[in-house]
């Protein structure tokens, strides 16, 4: 089957209505059928529309259909998309998709209101599969293409319910997504997601067919609070055409968060023509004109000086197989060796990778998201994280991609390993930063080795590394100086295992790094392989003082002090 890309035209024979309703000589409604039997109108909200015209624009018109086939548009089980034209150019400027339940689903889902604002004015927008006619915000050309506008410098506002359900249509609860391009080619650098999560304690039977809503009885009730944030970074910017998105890194906080009310955005073009708010069953949304969000420019700010967060995640997508368009799916700080969606493990988010990622857990946000280069593996951490854990998969061998779940399976595309090894990462001092590895590096779940920097007189004190002023170029320069002291620390364990004739020539493949990702990556296991051979030449030695010397030298980052 071929993409449907767009609306069908009727079909040969079918009955095109128009409708003047305010008798100006020219339509204003457009009504006909898809599929043969779906009522379909179109509203000219500016005006261009003319006899004879198969469909309305997609500049300023406004779509409904009747799925349910029940002669009312716009009400339960429809669907609806708005098209608005913010400077008058012949170009929608923002667009608007609204699929409703039925009248007794009065809570969290079915339903979506969408609302894309083209700020890179790419006229991309949501994405509707028109031969099902429904929204499919997750396919994609090639491995992570997706057709929803989330490339480049874009903005979208979503809800999983019916507008009639909601206590406020000016808010939303992912309130934005925001995805920036400072590079401006057209692809993502780094993601920022805000929700405000509603309450949902009030339980409403069904509501009324003459759409006459109390205000007590729209039970999802936005706060106007952001008390969720995700920021996701491509910190080596890998990402080009067929590898649209690559993620490495996701900080997230969560709390009271702050308010948003104040963030006040007009969009006139909203607000529809006078006198068809007859045809819906919730008219709310088509007679406003003002959105409430945070914006690209004030996300930033708003997060680190208005936000008040109770803890702090941080994900590193060690195993660089990650697709998704939002962000490197948090690990969380459950069972290290349980393992599958809703398991109770480290992976129980759906959409997190099965392996291959590194999480670690600030509980009290003490570190306020900052970040720290290690000496015992040259990596970023986070500041304040009482313990953290590397699920390792070395290869990417159970590549995760896009993700999947979304396709009608609610199933991780990915396979999930059986065996993985894994490396728990904790404060034992609790100064802020990481003392104490523990390895199990068979995966049989048993730690065979456990490390503590403060035996081994390590300092585990590093410079903290606010990240409330960064801007997306200082993400870069510090993960290419992370990566090029890794490839560094790599070599200098090459040399002097090379002066203790030991063969290196082993490991040739990792030697020859062609990108910031495989001078991090190689790196590091470049120099994990000789750490492991001078331990094992040490051992055949019989020199228990040289071993301990080894790991220091190993666990600070400075092979030095075997010279």
């Amino acid at each position: 089957m071929l993409t449907p890309f767009r609306i069908p035209l009727p079909e040969k024979g079918a009955k095109i209505i128009y409708e003047d309703l305010d008798n100006d000589g020219d339509p204003d409604i457009l009504k006909t059928t898809l599929y043969s039997d779906i009522p379909v109108m179109w509203i000219d909200d500016d005006d261009d529309m003319k006899e004879g015209d198969l469909e309305g624009d997609t500049d300023s018109d406004c779509l409904l259909i009747d799925k349910n086939r029940d002669g009312k548009y716009a009400q339960a089980k429809d669907m609806i998309i708005d098209w608005g034209d913010e400077d008058k150019d012949g170009k929608a400027d923002i667009q608007v998709y609204v699929d409703y339940g039925e009248l007794n689903q009065t809570g969290w889902g079915p339903g979506h209101y969408m609302i894309v604002v083209d700020t890179d004015n790419d006229q991309t927008f949501s994405y509707i599969d028109w031969e099902h006619l429904e929204i499919k915000a997750w396919d994609h050309n090639r491995n992570s293409s997706f057709f929803e506008d989330y490339s480049g410098k874009s903005l979208f506002l979503k809800i999983h319910t019916s507008t009639f359900n909601m206590n406020d249509v000016r808010m939303n609860w992912e309130n934005p997504f925001l995805f920036y391009d400072p590079d401006n080619d057209n692809l993502t650098e780094y993601a920022i997601r805000f929700c405000d999560s509603p309450i949902r304690e009030r339980k409403v039977e069904s509501h009324s067919e003459d759409g006459n809503i109390p205000d007590e009885d729209r039970a999802v009730e936005l706060t106007g609070k952001i008390n969720w944030v995700s920021m996701a970074y491509d910190m080596d910017n890998d990402n080009a055409p067929g590898n649209e998105f690559d993620y490495d890194m996701t900080i997230h906080f969560s709390g009271e968060g702050f308010p948003y009310k104040d963030q006040v955005h007009k969009f006139n073009s909203l607000v529809g023509l006078a006198g068809t708010e007859k045809y819906f069953y919730d008219p709310r949304w088509r007679q406003n004109n003002t959105l409430l969000y945070p914006d690209h420019e004030a996300a930033y700010d708003l997060v680190f000086d208005r936000g008040k967060w109770d803890f702090c995640w941080f994900t590193f997508d060690e195993d660089d197989d990650c697709e998704r368009w939002e962000r490197v799916e948090m690990y969380q700080p459950k069972d290290l060796f349980k393992i599958g969606m809703r398991n109770g493990g480290l992976d129980d988010n759906g959409q997190a990778d099965a392996s291959g990622d590194r999480g670690e857990w600030d509980a009290d946000n003490s570190g306020k998201g900052n970040l720290y280069v290690s000496s015992f593996d040259g990596r970023l951490h986070l500041y304040g994280a009482e313990w953290g854990a590397w699920r390792i998969d070395q290869e990417a061998k159970y590549y995760q991609g896009w993700g999947g779940l979304y396709d009608g399976t609610q199933k991780r595309k990915q396979n999930e390993p059986e065996v993985y090894p894994t490396i728990k990462y904790e404060d034992a001092d609790k100064n802020g930063f990481i003392d104490k590895i523990s390895y199990d590096m068979d995966g049989d779940t048993i730690f065979e080795k456990t490390i503590s920097l403060a035996e081994l007189d390590i300092e585990d004190k590093h410079e903290v590394i606010d990240i409330s002023k960064m801007k997306y170029a200082d993400y870069q320069k510090l993960h290419t100086k992370v990566a090029d002291g890794i490839w560094q620390t790599a070599n200098d364990a090459v040399n002097v295992a090379k002066a203790k004739n030991l063969n290196t020539d082993w490991y040739q493949f990792l030697m020859h790094p062609k990108s910031i990702r495989e001078k991090y990556h190689n790196g590091f296991w470049l120099n994990f392989y000789v750490y492991q051979d001078m331990l094992k030449y040490a051992a055949v030695k019989a020199d228990k003082k040289y071993i301990q010397q080894i790991e220091k030298a190993y666990h600070s980052g400075n092979w030095d002090l075997l010279n």
